[in-house]
């Protein structure tokens, strides 16, 4: 098969899983269909936006703080581990995503940005926290 930048875009826009590319300025240039089911904003509505979209307030001095040292560093934290963590949807609710990050680099070596790859885990985490929660006394 003959690879080419379509088969790259049919891959990026197919996945199930959330994928958002931001530039070291933290700025929104690519969001996927998946993105938009998990988070309510279409790509119209994301792109060129700054993350502050998706990241609850009280999470946002912890995320520029990693994100601008992996800009800096060209390195994650997390090294491609995924983590779990606190994000929003369009309409306000709340929701557990399992995300990893990675930083991406041009040709050159230098720091074109960062791609996220997210998917919804609320379900998990509320049936684990049931589960690990005392029983209640009747």
């Amino acid at each position: 098969m003959n690879e080419s930048p379509q088969l790259a875009e049919w891959i990026l826009e197919q996945t199930t899983d959330a994928l958002i590319f931001a530039d070291p300025a933290g700025n929104i240039v690519r969001w996927n269909e998946a993105a938009g089911r998990l988070f309510g904003y279409s790509a119209a509505e994301a792109l060129g936006q700054n993350l502050d979209l998706i990241i609850p307030e009280r999470l946002r001095a912890a995320h520029w703080t990693g994100f601008g040292k992996a800009m800096t560093t060209g390195q994650t934290r997390l090294a491609g581990r995924p983590s779990l963590t606190r994000a929003e949807r369009k309409n306000g609710d709340k929701l557990y995503v399992e995300m990893t990050f990675a930083v991406v680099k041009d040709d050159a070596g230098g720091v074109a940005g960062s791609v996220a790859i997210a998917r919804d885990v609320t379900e998990r985490v509320q049936k684990e926290r049931a589960a690990a929660a005392p029983p209640s006394a009747s």
